[in-house]
C-alpha cells in the first residue's frame, strides 16, 4: 500500500528519486511502473499490474462517447512505460511534466494503490483549497464515517 506524501525534487533531466521504502513495491510484478496523465493536473503512477485492469477498463469505453474518447486520451494516450535505473529513479517524461506543470519541486503521494505526482505549488494550491471545504457536506459514501 503506497501512503504518505513527501517533497522530492526532479534533476535537470526529469528524473525523480523514489523513496527506498517504496522502491520494491512499485519494482513489483516485473519491475515496470505507468506514469500517465489525470484530469485533477497530476501525474499518477502505478506498478504495471495495479494499471493492467485499469488500462483496459478505459480502453474499452466506447469510442462512441466524446467523454469516454477524452478520457482514452488522456489516461491511454498519457501513458507511458518505464523502470526503476540502478538509482531507484523514474525519468518523468517532457510531456507529462508540462501536463502537471512540474518544475523541480514535486509532491509524491501515496493513493493506496498508486502515487500521484504533483507540483509542489499546485498540491499546496489544492490542498488549501480542499481544507477551506472541509467543513461542508462530506463525500459520498462518507456520511458515517469516524476519524
Amino acid at each position: 500500500m503506497f501512503q504518505g506524501a513527501a517533497e522530492l525534487s526532479l534533476d535537470a533531466k526529469g528524473r525523480l528519486a523514489v523513496p527506498t521504502r517504496h522502491r520494491d513495491a512499485l519494482a513489483s510484478g516485473g519491475g515496470a511502473i505507468v506514469l500517465t496523465a489525470h484530469p485533477d493536473g497530476c501525474v499518477l503512477m502505478y506498478p504495471r499490474v495495479a494499471w493492467e485492469p485499469i488500462g483496459s477498463r478505459v480502453q474499452s469505453l466506447s469510442s462512441f462517447n466524446e467523454q469516454a474518447r477524452w478520457w482514452q486520451r488522456l489516461l491511454v494516450g498519457h501513458a507511458e512505460e518505464l523502470e526503476l535505473d540502478a538509482q531507484g529513479r523514474i525519468l518523468v517524461s517532457p510531456a507529462l511534466r508540462k501536463f502537471a506543470g512540474l518544475k523541480k519541486n514535486v509532491m509524491l503521494v501515496g493513493q493506496g494503490s498508486h502515487f500521484e505526482l504533483w507540483d509542489v505549488e499546485a498540491w499546496e494550491a489544492k490542498l488549501a483549497q480542499a481544507l477551506a471545504q472541509a467543513g461542508s457536506a462530506p463525500p459520498p459514501g462518507t456520511e458515517n464515517f469516524t476519524l
